[in-house]
This record gives structure tokens, C-alpha cells and sequence, in this order.
């Protein structure tokens, strides 16, 4: 199963909306066949291996990172190919959780009189779906908010300057970030101050393009309460999507009308502006299954105050820049510690001289 995963993971940045799966076959205590899912519409994990196995898969074991289909979608179900495979045992990591299967595959397999097993390497295989599984079960996606601060706590100076708070490898874990999400979200704040790009640079990756399948470029959603965004901002000459959420009138649609790549979606207002919860539900509906949020200190504030942050992922650089720089969230003070914003830390990681915290808010 562990071989199953690290093929699955192949998939990290191209399968969306679909989940990340690998499998592989084992005869006679040998690996005779592998596959992964590549990109929604084509072959899923089990077919690729079972296509790769041939007849030798009659009697063998096949493992694989997440219950086989049991329903037409863009490809037929996987349940009814592995069936007819002659496998004697299948291994599964976990039920699939769309409510189109939901343990009809693992049923319809011990109908055929194949042996099941499921939940080995569990927890590894949520964690790989992590997204796709919150959309699932909570009908939501999942958000995680990306931070980058100096040792006393600050995102960036006085007047702005950011470039750069963290070095080069921590640089390079932020494209892999963009890569495996589904939907980049920064406010028009940001775009007006910093005009970023946000797009995925695979030449910052520091990834194997033989190994992984090429990333999907995210949909890049740009909260604008008043369509303040112009058409000729710097994230328009890249290619993907672009959705601008707004509570402005109808009429004040017409300046992006002409570009073909900008979908302008009206949604309800909240005291910050757009409406944080819309704008998930609005992502939910489209098939997101992870949400990388970009933004300013108002911005995340508002998503964190809405309880919709899952993880925050914040880079620390060993840098001391005063206290007249500008802070990571803009929060009113707590009245009491019983009654701050309590984290609990995920994950520790070195970057070059940053380190990477990751904390998880549930």
C-alpha cells in the first residue's frame, strides 16, 4: 500500500476535481503491474495497472489508495474491471466518500466473491485526498491560508515591502502549494498593491516532471467587493481562470465582458466586503476540492473570524523587522487568553534558513 500511495501522489497537481489514486498488483510477493490516476476523464489507477498486468492478474492481490467505482461517470466503474480481473483479494485504504459509491464498489466486489480488506495506511490515504474528502463530507472544500513572516511576527514593512521575507526554498514549497490546489483566493487590495501573477512557476518547483504529471493551472479568485480590479492587471497574461466575486451592481460588470478568461460572479456582502461563506459554497459548487487563500491581513482575518481556515501554513524567516511593520492578521485583541484563536501544530519543516510551521485550526 505504501507503493500505492507514492503513485497516487504522482497525481498531487493534475487530478482535480478527482481524487488522487494509485494501485498496484502483487503475485506471488512481487509487483507485477502499477497505475495512478493522471487527470479527471482518463483511465483510473486500477485500470492502468490491470491493463499493465494483463492475464497475469488472475490470483494476484490489488492494492489501491481508495475504494473502486462503482458508477458510470467519464469512464466506466472500476469495481466492474477489477471483478473481471480474476483477482483473488483486494486492498483498499479507505471508502470512498462520494455519495456515489459510499462502499458500493467494496459490495459489489465481495459479491463476486473476492476477499476485501479496507482501511490499511488509512490515514496516510485521508491526508492525500484531504480536499476531496472534505467536499465530500462536509460540502466544503478544504482552505488553507499561506503566511510569510519574520521571526517578530511581521508579513512585511511599513509601506509595503515584501519581497522577500523568505528565501528561495521556501519560495519553491509555496509553487508546490499553489500546484496542488484547485483555487488560489487573494482580495483586490493585494492585487491593486502588489499586481502578482498568481500562477504556479514549475521552474521554481523543484520537481520531476517524469515522476509527477504536469500541474492544471488553478482558477484565481479575486475578492472585489466593487470591482475595483482592472483589465490590465498582471495575472491576466497567464493562463487559466479567473473568477472576480463582487456585490457590485450588474452595470458595473461590463468592463470585463470583452475578456474571455474573467467570470464575474455576484455574491452576498458581508461587513468585510464579499461574503467569505459565499464565496467557499460558490468554490464548493464549482468541484473545489482545495482552496489556497493569498492575502492581506484583513482578508485572512475575515476567513479565520468565519471559521473557514482548516490549516495555516506559515513561513518564518530569521529576519527582525520592527513593529511598525504590518501583522499577519488583523484581529481585535482578545479580552482574555482563555479566548484566543487556538492552533494545533501539524507539521515542522526546515527551508534552507525559513521553517515552515504548518497548524491545523480545528
Amino acid at each position: 500500500m505504501g507503493k500505492a500511495l507514492e503513485l497516487a501522489r504522482r497525481g498531487l497537481f493534475s487530478t482535480r476535481p478527482n481524487p488522487r489514486v494509485g494501485c498496484v498488483v502483487v503475485k506471488n510477493d512481487k509487483v507485477i503491474a502499477e497505475g495512478w490516476h493522471q487527470k479527471a476523464g482518463d483511465h483510473h489507477a486500477e485500470v492502468y495497472a490491470l491493463m499493465h498486468a494483463g492475464a497475469d492478474a488472475s490470483d494476484a492481490t490489488l492494492y489501491v489508495t481508495l475504494e473502486p467505482c462503482s458508477h458510470y461517470g467519464k469512464t466506466p466503474p472500476c469495481a466492474r474491471s477489477v471483478a473481471k480481473a480474476g483477482l483473488k483479494r483486494v486492498v483498499i485504504a479507505m471508502r470512498d466518500p462520494n455519495p456515489l459509491v459510499a462502499g458500493q464498489g467494496i459490495a459489489y466486489l465481495q459479491a463476486q466473491g473476492i476477499e476485501v480488506i479496507v482501511g490499511v495506511l488509512e490515514r496516510e490515504a485521508r491526508e492525500l485526498n484531504v480536499g476531496y474528502i472534505s467536499r465530500m463530507e462536509r460540502g466544503r472544500p478544504w482552505v488553507r491560508c499561506k503566511l510569510a513572516m519574520s521571526l517578530d511576527g511581521r508579513t512585511a514593512l511599513s509601506s509595503g515591502e515584501s519581497k522577500w521575507i523568505t528565501g528561495e526554498s521556501a519560495r519553491g514549497d509555496v509553487q508546490r502549494l499553489r500546484a496542488r490546489s484547485c483555487a488560489i483566493v487573494t482580495g483586490v487590495g493585494t492585487i491593486e498593491h502588489d499586481n502578482p501573477s498568481m500562477n504556479v512557476r514549475h521552474d521554481q518547483m523543484a520537481v520531476d516532471f517524469n515522476h509527477y504529471a504536469y500541474p492544471i493551472p488553478p482558477l484565481r479568485v479575486i475578492l472585489d467587493s466593487r470591482l475595483r480590479a482592472l483589465p490590465q492587471m498582471k495575472l491576466l497574461t497567464h493562463p487559466g481562470e479567473v473568477l472576480i466575486a463582487t456585490t457590485a451592481a450588474d452595470h458595473s460588470v461590463s468592463k470585463w465582458r470583452d475578456v474571455p478568461s474573467v467570470t464575474v460572479v455576484q455574491t452576498r456582502s458581508s461587513a468585510a466586503g464579499v461574503d467569505p461563506d459565499a464565496v467557499i459554497a460558490m468554490l464548493s459548487s464549482r468541484a473545489i476540492n482545495e482552496v489556497l487563500i493569498e492575502a492581506g491581513a484583513c482578508l485572512c482575518a475575515s476567513f479565520l473570524k468565519a471559521g473557514l481556515i482548516d490549516e495555516l501554513w506559515v513561513y518564518v524567516a530569521p529576519k527582525l523587522i520592527g513593529n511598525s511593520s504590518r501583522n499577519l492578521f488583523d484581529l481585535a485583541e482578545v479580552d482574555s487568553l482563555q479566548n484566543a484563536h487556538q492552533l494545533a501544530l501539524h507539521e515542522v519543516c526546515s527551508m534552507g534558513d525559513d521553517v515552515r510551521l504548518v497548524y491545523k485550526t480545528g
